[in-house]
């Protein structure tokens, strides 16, 4: 079994299981007593304290481990929050944050603060001058995160961090998905990791605040961890969690390139190798292991099924599976293709005859989805003034985009399409189908039930 869906948990690391079993005997007292055992446990600690630390860019004292590294973003935009209340509350987020980031936006909504959400171009990228656009005199804190965890594109942290400390702005930056390959550069005041990306164990987070930045942790106040994240350390997955950081960032460089170059091999193949596929996610500012791509007329669950049979676990931002019925908020705020979407996230030392087999079992795993599909004839099919109307009222991606393609060649070159739909992915889905195929997408209009997509036919 191939396993490639690094972005979401990263296997153990040798070095994590190593040092977590080792510490089993050493980590287990409590570290704020003076006895013999809790100075051990306190002693290491303090070490991988000094070690995250080292390889955050920080000092050991900013550093706290909490419990995870959704606690660590919640803990974070809470207490920057509250340490600026007298400035605002005002907050600016980037559309494809992770959902951690957009829930503590909402909450910050519901409590009548007020967000700004900065849109991406159609490659993930955020421009740093719309963040300076976004600041405003009560904004309290702005995030964005290094890298994205769906599509890898990788953010202008430095400018926007420029961009936000000229105006006296924190920027907190969430490195969950970058930190294992290099410390995050720029003027952040606070900054949120989880050790299960970088191959630690799961249920350690880091939360980084700065000097200088305000900070008022929020909740009942604990002795541990600086009053910021309540209750026992759980000192042999930090030591864990420090080590296997180290570990990965000393192989960083070397398997960076390596990695790069079997994920730029995908990118290149997958096009030539199956019809209708568009590959998203910016082609150079990414992630070394992730490569994103949608396939039109494929349902993204059964896509994701199959390659489970032949041996290969990825995932998908597919609005076709069976835990939403919406787009991916990514692929929805960067305006692309989200049917049949997969997600290739190589975990280090992925081997290079895995690519190989992947890429061999791709076009069959997307034929065979395809052919399940039956690419239906489209039903209720009627003319109304020399305008095609398709009736897809009550069905899911990708028949919609499906029953679409059927019917275009049916109208002369400058005719329409009216395509009926209530399922949300078609609003993203049909613009892009008709950019992958060279028609004109004419817009939205509201109908009696559902939605009206018009499409011109242009060739």
């Amino acid at each position: 079994m191939a396993y490639f869906d690094a972005a979401s948990s990263a296997p153990l690391h040798p070095v994590a299981r190593q040092a977590l079993l080792a510490s089993f005997d050493e980590g287990w007292a409590d570290p704020a007593r003076l006895y013999r055992e809790g100075r051990r446990a306190r002693v290491l600690l303090d070490a991988a304290r000094e070690a995250a630390a080292e390889a955050v860019g920080c000092r050991p004292d900013e550093l706290t481990f909490t419990s995870s590294g959704t606690r660590a973003v919640h803990t974070g935009i809470a207490g920057a929050l509250a340490g600026r209340r007298r400035i605002g509350r005002h907050l600016i987020v980037s559309a494809v944050e992770h959902s951690s980031v957009l829930h503590s936006a909402e909450l910050l909504e519901a409590a009548g603060g007020s967000v700004t959400q900065v849109a991406v171009d159609r490659a993930g990228l955020v421009d740093p001058a719309a963040y300076g656009d976004a600041l405003r005199a009560d904004t309290a804190l702005a995030c964005l995160q290094s890298a994205n965890h769906e599509v890898g594109t990788e953010q202008p942290v430095g400018a926007v961090a420029e961009v936000c400390r000229e105006a006296g702005v924190p920027l907190l930056v969430d490195a969950a998905q970058s930190l294992g390959w290099g410390p995050v550069d720029g003027g952040w005041s606070l900054l949120t990791a989880s050790a299960h990306k970088w191959g630690g164990p799961s249920g350690v987070g880091l939360l980084v605040v700065r000097k200088g930045a305000r900070f008022a942790a929020q909740g009942p106040v604990d002795e541990r961890e600086s009053g910021r994240a309540p209750g026992f350390e759980n000192i042999p997955a930090i030591v864990a969690a420090a080590a296997s950081l180290r570990a990965v960032r000393a192989e960083a460089a070397e398997e960076a390139a390596r990695l790069r170059e079997l994920t730029d091999r995908i990118r290149a193949r997958v096009p030539r190798l199956v019809s209708d596929v568009e590959v998203v996610g910016h082609p150079g500012r990414r992630l070394p292991g992730v490569v994103t791509f949608s396939c039109l007329y494929a349902d993204g669950e059964a896509l994701l099924h199959e390659l489970d049979r032949e041996g290969f676990s990825v995932s998908s931002g597919s609005s076709c599976t069976s835990s939403t019925l919406t787009p991916s908020h990514v692929l929805r705020a960067m305006g692309v293709l989200s049917e049949g979407n997969v997600r290739v996230s190589l975990p280090s030392r992925a081997a290079e005859e895995d690519v190989e087999r992947f890429l061999a079992v791709l076009p069959r795993a997307v034929t065979a989805v395809r052919e399940k599909l039956g690419a239906p004839v489209a039903s209720q099919v009627a003319r109304e003034e020399d305008v095609l109307v398709v009736d897809s009222l009550g069905k899911r991606c990708p028949i919609p985009v499906i029953e679409l393609a059927k019917v275009i060649g049916d109208v002369p070159v400058g005719g329409l399409v009216r395509v009926l739909s209530d399922d949300e992915a078609a609003r993203l889905d049909i613009p892009a189908w008709c950019e992958m195929r060279g028609q004109e997408y004419v817009g939205a209009e509201t109908a009696e039930k559902g939605t009206a997509y018009v499409v011109r036919r242009v060739s």
